[in-house]
């Protein structure tokens, strides 16, 4: 009878051993999948970051061209209200 005992310990046993292995294999599964999610979304965040790191650059050169024709707007008022005679060559200069 001990025998009989034994092997049945050993079924239960292996019940509960295949019980624990597929919620193991559950979980791993859970954080394999979340683990591809996380990558996906890295993925995309760094495309994004690219993206908003050259329409930063186009702005900022933009911005840098609007500056200089504004200094060079400057410039030129300055020689207009000064009463320069290079004032009057600026001024046919830019109607031509």
């Amino acid at each position: 009878m001990e025998c009989v005992w034994a092997a049945k310990v050993l079924s239960v046993n292996g019940d509960k051993f295949r019980m624990a292995e597929g919620t193991v294999m559950s979980s791993i599964k859970s954080t394999v999948e979340q683990i591809k999610a996380l990558e996906t979304e890295r993925k995309n965040l760094l495309l994004e970051i690219e993206e908003l790191k050259k329409m930063a650059d186009a702005k900022a050169r933009a911005l840098e061209s609007e500056i200089s024709m504004l200094r060079d707007e400057v410039k030129e008022l300055r020689l207009l209200l000064s009463g320069e005679d290079d004032a009057g060559d600026l001024g046919r200069k830019k109607r031509k």
